[in-house]
């Protein structure tokens, strides 16, 4: 799917949201995309797969060319789990972003973590999904050392979010002070 595509996606979402009175909770002032275009990284490189299933706000199932299947934890940040408020709210803007599309999926240092979930930032076409549910709201920035490429980024994305009372931030969800797991 291209991006006019996923834009129209989109566009439809909100506009079915609105309409129905419900609030899907992204932010219109506020794109997913930085301003210059960039998807809000330099990344280049990493592997390609299809996301078959979201798991979570943070965590899917692709299956890659060769037809291996693996399950991907986003790295720098975190969502709600499923016994946690906006824990679908989170689930839902993943969706919205990845769902049956194709994937690059890019390393920092480690490989996977201990439940052998590949740790991967992940984008679709130019759009650095990490980056965009942060910058929306629906993540919080963490820390998981040694990986850490972005987390200044993140970080800064995340405090402006809060201010702006982004995506889960109203339900005080992000609220523990800290920034590492």
């Amino acid at each position: 799917m291209n991006k006019k595509s996923t834009l129209h996606r989109l566009v439809i979402l909100l506009v079915l949201a609105l309409l129905t009175g419900c609030t899907f909770g992204f932010d219109s002032t506020t794109s997913p995309l930085p301003s210059d275009g960039s998807g809000g990284s330099t990344d280049q490189g990493g592997d390609t797969a299809q996301v078959v299933q979201i798991i979570d706000g943070d965590t899917i199932d692709v299956r890659f060319p060769d037809g291996t299947r693996e399950r991907v934890r986003y790295v720098g940040m975190n969502t709600p789990e499923r016994d946690e408020v906006c824990y679908s709210e989170a689930k839902q803007a993943n969706a919205l972003f990845v769902e049956g599309k194709t994937v690059r999926l890019v390393k920092d240092v480690s490989d996977t973590d201990q439940y052998d979930r590949l740790l991967r930032y992940v984008y679709v076409g130019d759009l650095f999904v990490n980056r965009a549910l942060v910058e929306q709201g629906y993540a919080e920035a963490v820390v998981y050392d040694p990986d850490r490429a972005h987390y200044d980024e993140f970080v800064s994305l995340e405090k402006q979010a809060a201010s702006a009372r982004r995506g889960c931030h109203p339900s005080g969800i992000f609220n523990d002070n800290s920034y590492t797991r």
